[in-house]
């Protein structure tokens, strides 16, 4: 009888013990203190070749400054981001004057107009691209995951 009851005093001490820390860790998780969105970084990934030189996404859209690596020049460059539509805007930023022609090693930036709610932003961003020299076109997907500014 003394070993039965040792061994329920074992087990009903150990049991609160552990029910206790879970109580701690249900409580820590309910108010957002182990909320993994606030440790993880951003980032914008694409396919090789095609470099995510910057990300943003705010209340208003998605911007993405690419740059192309590919090693020919790539034009009708479109970049779609998932839940966001197809970025139209490009804003000149390798300095040749347009938007038409990404050339090996250049960047632009383009913006996805549409609106985002929440704190945090995650898709899918697709590349639409044709190859100048051979007029072929290519879609790349790559993934972005950022802070709604």
């Amino acid at each position: 009888m003394k070993k039965a009851q040792a061994a329920m005093e074992f087990l009903m001490t150990y049991g609160w013990a552990i029910l206790v820390v879970l109580v701690a860790i249900g409580a820590l998780a309910y108010f957002g203190v182990l909320s993994p969105d606030k440790f993880l970084p951003s980032k914008c990934t694409l396919p090789s070749g095609i470099a995510c030189i910057d990300h943003k996404a705010s209340a208003t859209g998605v911007t993405l400054v690419i740059q192309n690596g590919m090693g020919y020049d790539m034009s009708s460059v479109n970049i779609d981001v998932a839940g966001c539509g197809t970025a139209s805007t490009c804003i000149d930023t390798d300095g040749d004057g347009d938007c038409t022609v990404l050339a090996n090693g250049a960047k632009d930036t383009y913006t996805a107009a549409c609106t985002l709610t929440g704190s945090k932003f995650s898709g899918d961003v697709t590349v639409n691209y044709v190859i100048t020299d051979t007029g072929l076109s290519h879609n790349k997907t790559g993934t972005m995951t950022t802070k709604i500014e």
